[in-house]
């Protein structure tokens, strides 16, 4: 019979196949790259889930109740009967005491697996049972007391897998017999940040950090690891977002000239504005206009608080660019919102000469073509639209300018779908949903962060308030009060029609209920995303010229609707919106200068539910909120990717390392070259997967 052909050692190429690993064919490698595990170096990055401490126990340990690890000597085994069939074997401690290892399952292999004076690591909970036992340990053989363990008798990492992967005998102790046989074969990765950066900070170099992760001496060298690790991961991805802000800025404007920082449109709007720029709306457009006069792209993420003004900053750096006959466009997430921001700029900019135009899905074929056409030719100055900006058939003839509202509803390629219709145009990424610093030092370092924490004068807080059940009657009153008084209400519900499967009052029952029993005498409407877009535009028209005094609404309207006569905000069910939600529904109202309120509708919630109404209502500080936010939900949430993680990150934290985040920051911004193993890391870790603007 043929030799079986021996595995190539797996240190002669660190970054090989799985092949090279005992245990593994061409099945389990099958199997493994399901999983996202094609080399040895993802298998060495599949870090555990979580450890069991299964270091040696002391005498006293040795009681009912307590999970244990022990050395144990094989005695004699026996097969007892009874309603289950179970193995028996009894065993002694190296203090002496009896113990019995008790099996039910797989009895004929156990059986002949405990011979007598074998010595062994168990593991287990301990019970009492006319003496001491352990149903169904983990167990090692030892060939003597120093024999190294992978499974007992010391800190065990168990790792993350699939039930298809435990089924294939890929469970966490398959991980370990793998992972253990490919640090034990001597391999030795090359490093990836420089040693001695490493050496300054205290930091494990990279494979010493790796072993002891997986195999653990002890908890302290397993958070050294850990930490060690933690800023690899964050220097390398610091790194790759400075490598993409100084490749952007290596790239020069292709055929369009320089904005030369001045707009007569500009000034003469300045002149005519009902209301006084906040400084900090001045010194954003200087940023972003300044910012400008370069020979390559800029990009931008401007990010305030609701109601802090952000759309006139875009206006104006939008009008330094079509000073310089350049064309600008702005992507907006929703109807409702594109037709604000198109009503705001013909308000604005009726008399200045400057051409709009507004491009929606929803339009007679006959009047887009003609607009398609016009903004093809470059007789479009401002495009504002929704996705419809980016179908195939809409072309520019000069894009320089393209300003991405609410950025975070748009994933990166519809993005660049937009910036490729243009030549290397500017981008502004607008956000009222304030970013906590650690996702900016992050997801958005390749961008330059503008950001407004001022209010327009005149603006007073808004009073927020959570109410039970129990209240709705006196909360119907209020909102009869000051509607009588000439204010107007918004009700806003999460779902549109009721379901069997949800306990949620919907908007179209809710509002009939209003319409007819409640509010009679009062003009009543409802507004919702499935409606049709004339009729959303005749509804949001009547509200705005105070025609209509309550809209009832889903979160169509969350953000960009601005009618500063609306002074109330109720929010049904109001604990299954999240943060982020409140706090722009909640800003559709105090934009004017009249005392504004926002009550929250819920009954009991859960933990994090209760978590979220109570900070939603102890401030109206949007970035504050944004902290609490990303501590309760995770950057993945807040970041839209939920199914994905962070970019690759798969062991930083960014809530619980922020330290970290802004070490690893400042390391790579003080970092020149790294080494071309580093490189290919971080393109094959990151730079298919980053979202950010740029």
């Amino acid at each position: 019979m043929p030799r079986a052909k021996k595995k190539p050692d797996i240190a002669e190429t660190p970054e090989g196949e799985l092949s090279r690993i005992r245990g593994i064919g061409p099945a389990r490698e099958e199997l493994l790259a399901l999983a996202g595990v094609r080399t040895i170096e993802d298998l060495l990055y599949r870090f555990p889930r979580r450890y069991l401490d299964r270091t040696l126990a002391t005498s006293t340990a040795f009681r009912a109740g307590v999970e244990t690890t022990l050395i144990v000597t094989v005695e004699n085994s026996y097969l007892a009967h009874g309603k289950r069939s179970r193995l028996v074997v009894h065993c002694r401690t190296l203090n002496g005491e009896p113990l019995s290892l008790v099996f039910f399952r797989g009895v004929g292999y156990f059986r002949r697996v405990f011979q007598k004076s074998l010595m062994l690591v168990v593991s287990g909970k301990l019970e009492s049972f006319g003496g001491m036992q352990i149903a169904h340990p983990d167990f090692e053989v030892l060939d003597s007391e120093d024999s190294e363990t992978i499974h007992t008798g010391r800190i065990v990492p168990v790792y993350p897998g699939t039930e298809d992967l435990k089924k294939r005998g890929l469970d966490s102790r398959g991980f370990r017999r793998i992972l253990h046989e490919v640090l034990d074969s001597g391999i030795n990765l090359p490093g990836l940040i420089p040693e001695d950066l490493l050496l300054k900070l205290g930091y494990l170099k990279r494979m010493e950090a790796l072993r002891e992760i997986h195999f653990p001496e002890n908890m302290e060298t397993l958070k050294r690891a850990r930490n060690s690790l933690k800023f690899e991961e964050l220097f390398l991805f610091s790194f790759h977002m400075k490598s993409k802000r100084s490749a952007r800025l290596a790239q020069e404007r292709e055929l369009w000239p320089v904005p030369h920082g001045k707009s007569e449109q500009w000034n003469q709007l300045t002149q005519r504005l009902p209301f006084a720029l906040t400084g900090e709306q001045l010194r954003a457009i200087k940023v972003i206009v300044d910012d400008a006069q370069v020979n390559h792209a800029t990009a931008f993420l401007l990010q305030g608080d609701v109601g802090s003004g952000k759309t006139i900053v875009a206006i104006a750096a939008m009008l330094h660019y079509v000073a310089n006959n350049v064309q600008c466009a702005l992507l907006a997430p929703t109807e409702v919102l594109a037709r604000q921001h198109f009503r705001t700029f013909m308000d604005l900019l009726a008399l200045s000469g400057v051409q709009i135009e507004l491009l929606l899905g929803a339009e007679p074929k006959k009047s887009k073509a003609e607009r398609i056409d016009r903004i093809g030719r470059g007789e479009a100055d401002i495009v504002i639209g929704t996705h419809s900006l980016l179908e195939k058939d809409v072309s520019f003839a000069s894009l320089g300018l393209v300003v991405v509202d609410e950025q975070h509803r748009f994933g990166v390629e519809q993005r660049e779908t937009l910036r490729r219709k243009g030549k290397n145009p500017d981008v502004v990424g607008m956000t009222a949903t304030p970013i906590p610093r650690t996702l900016c030092l992050t997801e958005f370092a390749d961008l330059k962060l503008v950001t407004l924490l001022e209010k327009p004068a005149g603006r007073l807080p808004i009073k927020t308030m959570r109410l039970g059940e129990d209240k709705r009657t006196g909360m119907y009153k209020s909102v009869r009060n000051h509607v009588t008084q000439g204010r107007q209400c918004y009700i806003v519900y999460p779902v549109i029609d009721e379901s069997e499967k949800s306990d949620l009052r919907a908007a179209t029952d809710a509002f009939q209920e209003l319409q007819t029993a409640i509010f009679p005498d009062l003009k009543v409407e409802l507004l919702h995303g499935r409606m049709k877009a004339d009729e959303k535009d005749r509804i949001m028209s009547d509200f705005r010229a105070g025609k209509v005094q309550i809209l009832v609404s889903t979160t169509v309207i969350e953000v960009g609707v601005d009618v500063p006569n609306a002074t109330i905000m109720v929010v049904e069910h109001a604990d299954r919106f999240g943060i982020s939600q409140l706090h722009q529904l909640r800003g559709r109202v105090g934009r004017g200068s009249a005392e504004s309120f926002c009550v929250l509708m819920a009954g009991p919630g859960t933990e994090e539910a209760e978590e979220r109404l109570a900070a939603v209502v102890s401030t109206e500080n949007g970035f504050e909120l944004a902290e609490t936010d990303l501590k309760i939900r995770g950057p993945g949430e807040i970041l839209g990717k939920r199914q994905h993680g962070v970019d690759g990150l798969r062991i930083a934290n960014l809530m619980e390392d922020r330290k970290l985040v802004e070490l690893a920051f400042e390391s790579a911004e003080q970092t020149g070259n790294l080494p071309e193993s580093a490189l290919e890391f971080i393109k094959k870790r990151f730079a298919t997967e980053n979202q950010s603007l740029s």
